[in-house]
């Protein structure tokens, strides 16, 4: 009590905070400070809180005031968690907005924008970290007895770790003890970004003795192979001590045995070191590169237009070196103090971007995604909050760090559709919010497509935003060629091997016997795409979902792509008995299987969701086709994303109909995109590439504009017709999922909602529909959309939709019945 002596409690302010929890609530709360905690509360800091009866949790503080809550009273913040805040004024501000813009609450926005370390609550589970040594590390008394518990139980709730200490105020130990690295978060233990590591050989110490080397020499004439690769390390150990294992085995004619042999002996030391996935010449290119004479003008064109706009567009072929304009960009904008952002689709498949970035600028750069581990994020959010990172280079996620100080934004692939959330909520399109973002701290912004949104376009081409065009690829790399196959002519003439076209086969056998590499492309994964029984048409369904079953040869199961539900494959219909079961259509794994019985000598690789579910596995599949381990490499859209790889000449597309025969009014927008993109892939260096296109429809407007390659035709079909029918970007849309287990009560409730709606805003409404696929894991569901013109208030719509919202939520009636709101759900 003796440091309380002297203080005048009259002088004292109660003090209230307004604060956002990680929750999906319609309202802030506010919650009272006691006396002693004053002087430590900030806005941006966060508070341990009760919330309920007794669930804890970390709060951010919006607001300080001195008025309390009019209809309840307030209960006292239990304590503050940080000495610095962790979230700045922009961020809050940027959280309203988002908010307001995708009609959702700040604790969903909260909850998406913060690492987990930073949002611990009473459901979150700590684990004890195996790996660490615990030397000399200081701990205190509560944090010894939590961890003497945690390696024994291994993993605790913080509900456990209050009953374990016998006090509320857990979230200061536990920060101490994530901080000193001896326990983890278990919801964020995911695999790790890793760059490629390579062997490199080294020769023996004792091998340096020139005496040493001579008696190898005599040692190894018994052993002709390996001393053929001694003499490989010695040629090629010139210019650096440590060399290559791929160049050892290159120059020689020494197999992998025979190395293998030479380490055991201990000839060879092996290290492993992490490289770049680029192709030297090309790392070469980046450190010391000058802009080709179009670079140089695209790159002036838009420093020019900058100075006028917010935001460009930069409209460049694949392999137009837009990385390099954008590396430029970054220098400037940083030489000037300031911080930039790259925000790039899916860094995973990126890491080629990611290396040559990182090459150029060092240490100034972060990487920020959900692959990263809970320890590296919440480092990198505080180096990002400190002004230690000049440069972040991010997905979607990547906007809602702590920036102070934006001078620059560059989003690239700005097309892509993964820069939307789909779920949870806030559905945010990071393209939209960071061209927001931008605004917000009066930074400039550029936007990059070899095949730009039609929004985008649009917005440039009526001088919302700029627009600089870069047409040719970069040192003079011709564009491949492309050939068109029908394969119902093909079927007819009897051509067609299994789903490869004759022409297809020939491409391939051709581009085998030059040792160049080929990517297939299929969008659709797994071995079938249904079992029917041929007598009386069944087929299997998920149990949970109104969708049909695709069958896995991997894994010998029919799964559900939406649940993860999975049973083993019919053999007897069960409603007729037939034992004349058949698999039609077909996934990535079924082309995989074809392919290795047409070409049993090549090495044949798969890249889709499944073949990329274990630790390491992208990167392993990536890394075998970069060293060329890999002849053919067969994938879904994935394949179509950031790959880079200079021997790939032949690019196929096993059936482009799937992509154009989608029931969506942007269908023929993403084919040409995915088209063009997967297209681009090939012949990106000395080689001219082909792409290989099969169809039924083979005389389609769409792989016609692909073919030559006609971005601004297709702009112009699309923008007509979406003008005639009132889309997008002639109009906004807001798609109203509403779901709930029974069936009468979703119908009646989406009647009741759309009906509601109906009355206020009249044919803008429409539904409610059942959309494609009417029921996910057990819920029903039922599509509303308000399709809104340009004069309408869009605000007002959606302060109406809250509104109506809390009313419908009112109801007893509808309890249980969930509403999901997608504002522009493209």
């Amino acid at each position: 009590m003796q440091e309380l002596v002297g203080i005048d409690f009259e002088e004292r302010e109660t003090l209230f905070i307004e604060v956002i929890l990680p929750l999906s609530l319609a309202k802030n709360y506010l919650y009272r400070i006691p006396y002693h905690l004053n002087e430590q509360v900030a806005i941006g800091k966060r508070v341990i809180v009760q919330f309920g009866k007794n669930k804890i949790y970390t709060a951010l503080i919006k607001s300080i005031s001195t008025t309390a809550p009019a209809v309840y009273e307030a209960k006292y913040i239990i304590d503050v968690v940080d000495q610095v805040p962790v979230v700045n004024a922009m961020q809050l501000k940027f959280w309203e907005w988002m908010t307001d813009y995708y009609v959702c609450n700040e604790g969903e926005v909260m909850a998406a924008a913060l690492p987990a370390g930073l949002k611990l609550a009473s459901e979150t589970i700590i684990v004890f970290n195996e790996s660490q040594t615990g030397e000399d590390i200081p701990l205190t008394d509560r944090e010894t007895t939590l961890l003497n518990v945690l390696a024994t139980k291994k993993r605790l709730s913080i509900d456990d770790i209050v009953k374990l200490l016998g006090q509320k105020t857990v979230f200061p130990i536990i920060r101490s003890l994530i901080d000193k690295e001896m326990v983890y978060i278990a919801e964020e233990v995911v695999e790790k970004y890793k760059p490629l590591l390579k062997s490199f050989l080294a020769l023996n110490i004792f091998y340096h003795e020139e005496e040493n080397l001579k008696a190898l020499f005599g040692i190894l004439e018994k052993a002709p192979k390996q001393l053929d690769a001694l003499m490989a390390f010695l040629n090629l150990s010139k210019n650096a001590p440590e060399v290559s294992k791929q160049e050892v085995l290159a120059l020689s004619n020494a197999g992998q045995g025979a190395v293998k042999a030479m380490i055991d002996k201990e000839i060879f030391v092996v290290k492993k070191k992490a490289v770049s996935r680029l192709h030297d010449d090309v790392d070469d290119l980046i450190l010391n590169f000058k802009l080709s004479e179009a670079q140089a003008t695209a790159y002036a064109q838009i420093n020019e237009i900058l100075t006028s706009k917010e935001v460009v567009l930069l409209h460049g072929i694949t392999a137009s070196g837009k990385t390099q304009i954008y590396i430029k960009l970054i220098e400037a904008a940083i030489a000037q103090g300031g911080q930039a952002l790259f925000l790039l689709p899916e860094i995973a498949l990126t890491t080629q971007i990611v290396e040559r970035i990182k090459k150029y600028f060092g240490d100034a750069i972060g990487v920020y995604h959900s692959k990263f581990n809970d320890f590296e994020r919440v480092e990198i959010w505080n180096k990002v909050l400190n002004g230690t990172y000049k440069i972040v280079l991010g997905a979607r996620s990547a906007i809602f760090l702590p920036f102070n100080d934006l001078k620059f934004i560059i989003v690239d692939e700005e097309h892509e559709s993964s820069y939307k959330q789909q779920d949870p909520s806030p559905r945010y399109q990071a393209r939209d919010a960071a061209v927001y973002l931008a605004y917000q701290h009066k930074a400039k912004i550029v936007l990059g497509s070899a095949t730009p949104s039609i929004e985008s376009y649009y917005n440039a081409l009526n001088n919302k935003y700029g627009l600089v065009t870069l047409s040719e690829r970069f040192g003079g790399v011709q564009l491949p060629t492309h050939e068109v196959i029908s394969i119902a002519e093909e079927t007819k003439r009897k051509k067609m091997v299994s789903y490869f076209s004759s022409t297809l086969i020939d491409d391939i056998t051709t581009s085998l016997a030059n040792e160049e590499q080929v990517i297939l492309f299929q969008n659709r994964r797994g071995y079938a795409t249904i079992l029917i029984c041929a007598t009386c048409g069944f087929t299997p369904k998920c149990v949970n979902c109104d969708v049909s079953l695709t069958f896995h040869k991997s894994s010998g199961q029919l799964h559900c792509h939406y649940c993860g539900f999975h049973e083993h494959p019919l053999k007897i219909c069960p409603a007729c008995g037939s034992v004349h079961i058949e698999q039609k259509g077909f996934g990535t794994e079924r082309v995989e299987e074809e392919l290795s019985l047409i070409f049993p000598e090549a090495k044949i690789a798969r890249l889709d969701v499944d073949s990329t579910r274990t630790k390491n596995s992208l990167q392993r599949i990536m890394a075998d086709f970069q060293d060329k381990k890999t002849n053919i490499l067969i994938g879904t859209q994935m394949v179509a994303k950031g790959l880079d790889f200079d021997n790939v000449t032949l690019i196929g597309v096993i059936n482009a109909d799937t992509l154009l025969n989608f029931p969506d009014f942007r269908a023929f927008e993403r084919s040409y995109q995915l088209l063009a993109q997967v297209s681009g892939r090939a012949g990106r260096r000395e080689k001219q590439g082909k792409v290989c296109i099969q169809a039924y429809d083979d005389k389609h407007r769409i792989i016609k504009q692909v073919v030559d390659n006609n971005y601004i035709e297709m702009y112009n079909d699309e923008i007509a017709e979406r003008s005639q029918f009132n889309y997008p970007p002639f109009s906004r849309l807001i798609f109203i999922s509403i779901r709930h287990k029974d069936p009468d009560v979703i119908n009646a409730a989406s009647l009741h909602f759309a009906n509601t709606l109906k009355s206020r805003l009249g044919p803008r409404v429409l539904g409610p529909e059942q959309p494609m696929v009417s029921r996910i894991r057990n819920y029903y569901i039922r599509q509303i959309i308000i399709k809104s013109d340009k004069h309408t208030a869009i605000h007002k719509v959606k302060a109406l939709l809250k509104s109506e919202i809390t009313k419908f939520y009112a109801e007893k009636v509808f309890k249980g019945v969930l509403i999901q709101l997608d504002v522009d759900p493209y």
